[in-house]
């Protein structure tokens, strides 16, 4: 059965380590905001993403498919709406759906779900990071002849990208003005997109303040230190060794508290949109979800970014909070794909009459209790990837499965860190032959990893051929909009 049809505003921040927040347990994190949602709401501790990089994993989120389901595969094949998402469901049931911000599809016309998009950011040309879909060899390209992954500076100041985020919480509060004074209006959706705490890591003074050096928390599991990295990491790695690009280790660290402060940076923007809803009483009958689309290793590993199957990568924030949701921690696992299903049920449509069947959700509002051993996915098949890495996260247990390497056993409820990888454990044969069985169930990784590399292969022919792709695209973070720079410059 539907649930009680309300408002809903679904925030969706980039890049947001969930354990980077006072309410996950974090000791230094200062992130009031999230922190109230959290204790108001409830907070899903073992959400995932269904790719660890934005626009798969984007993608996902709008179908509620998975990535070997939508064919989007990496940041140059965006989603274009012709797979169905939930917005165009919204919109054949004439309720109003609007977005504000960073979406990151294919491009503002493509017919997404969006009765009007709000300073939208998507790939930058329509056609994203060409260069990244070149993986079958993966280019051998010197370090010296990349640019800095992570952005030129690090430190304190202003970037586009919080420029950006301003303006978009701005809209976002003049557009719930608005509608808290719209009498008799039906339950209506709003997406609002934020972009940090995505590189590049600068952020404004008043946040960098709360984060003292001292008390910046070092990475773990260092190479320098002796760790030796998973050889299909290691590949990765030597693609594009972004942790050789510091200075040294002050600005190593220097870019982690930098990452904490854009994380509070986004608590301040959230807080203004709950602000908005109390001081309007949307609060009484407007649900809000907050997650994210992808974590960020941050030096742990020596790996920064995203695009590693490990916690700091694949976890995703995930708090539900608004009239009827009963506050607690739900330790279930879940995933972005529940996006598709929650969002439909929040305004009472029935997503079970939206095709196709197959899709692997479930409503958060509605499924209770949510299966404590169901199988989530998340897979990669984009930058620096030298073949598909799939991840199976079940009851405890999670499987890194990459093609062509030896897996990694993970049991997250004794070792959330990832410190002891349990394949070769005798003990753990079973289990790790029941996690393989549950991810061929879904899809078979070899099949799929070849149709992804022949994918980007005819993208990247159609591009002019590897030697011309590898040029083609930006490096970095997509582009801001200019239209939400220029508002943010002026307020």
């Amino acid at each position: 059965m539907p649930s009680t049809p309300r408002n809903l505003i679904v925030v969706l921040s980039d890049e947001h380590d969930p354990r980077f927040m006072g309410a996950s347990g974090h000791p230094a994190m200062r992130t009031p905001n999230l922190d109230r949602l959290a204790a108001r709401g409830r907070r899903f501790a073992n959400a995932y993403t269904p790719s660890p990089i934005c626009v798969p994993a984007r993608a996902s989120m709008a179908t509620g498919l998975y990535v070997h389901q939508t064919g989007c595969w990496d940041n140059a094949t965006a989603y274009d709406g012709s797979i169905p998402g939930w917005g165009h469901a919204l919109q054949n049931a004439s309720v109003r759906v609007e977005s504000i911000g960073k979406l990151h599809y294919r491009r503002t016309e493509d017919p997404t779900g969006f009765d009007r998009q709000h300073l939208p950011m998507h790939l930058a040309g329509g056609t994203g990071q060409i260069w990244g879909s070149v993986r079958d060899p993966l280019p051998r390209i010197a370090h010296a002849e990349r640019p800095r992954m992570l952005g030129e500076r690090i430190g304190i100041g202003e970037t586009d990208y919080t420029r950006f985020d301003r303006a978009v919480t701005s809209q976002a509060v003049q557009w719930l003005e608005k509608a808290a004074h719209t009498p008799g209006a039906e339950p209506w959706v709003l997406f609002v997109g934020l972009a940090a705490p995505h590189f590049p890591l600068v952020a404004p003074a008043e946040f960098a303040a709360l984060y003292p050096p001292e008390n910046t928390p070092t990475p773990k599991l260092r190479p320098q230190a002796g760790y030796r990295r998973h050889p299909w990491v290691q590949d990765m790695h030597d693609y594009w060794p972004h942790d050789d690009g510091f200075a040294g280790d002050e600005e190593r660290m220097t870019a982690i508290r930098m990452y904490m402060a854009l994380c509070s940076f986004l608590d301040h923007n959230l807080g203004q949109i709950m602000e908005t809803m109390a001081e309007t009483g949307l609060d009484r009958d407007t649900r809000i979800i907050y997650t994210s689309d992808h974590g960020d290793n941050l030096g742990a590993r020596g790996m920064w970014g995203k695009s590693t199957l490990y916690q700091e990568s694949v976890a995703v924030p995930m708090i539900l909070a608004g009239p009827d949701i009963e506050p607690g921690v739900e330790r279930a696992p879940v995933s972005l794909v529940d996006m598709f299903p929650t969002i439909l049920d929040a305004v009472g449509l029935d997503p079970e009459g939206v095709p196709p069947a197959q899709r692997p959700g479930l409503s958060l509002l509605s499924a209770s209790p949510l299966p404590a051993d169901r199988a989530v996915l998340s897979e990669y098949h984009a930058v620096g990837a030298p073949s598909g890495a799939f991840m199976l996260r079940k009851g405890r247990w999670k499987l890194h499965y990459y093609v062509g390497y030896s897996p990694e056993l993970f049991d997250i409820e004794a070792d959330p860190e990832e410190l002891n990888d349990r394949t070769a454990d005798p003990e753990c044969a079973e289990i790790l032959d029941d996690l393989v069985r549950a991810l061929f169930e879904i899809c078979d990784p070899k099949a799929v990893d070849a149709r992804a590399k022949a994918d980007q292969a005819a993208l990247v022919n159609r591009f002019g051929g590897r030697d011309k792709a590898v040029n083609q695209g930006v490096s970095g973070a997509t582009p801001a909009p200019r239209l939400a720079v220029e508002r943010a410059n002026k307020a």
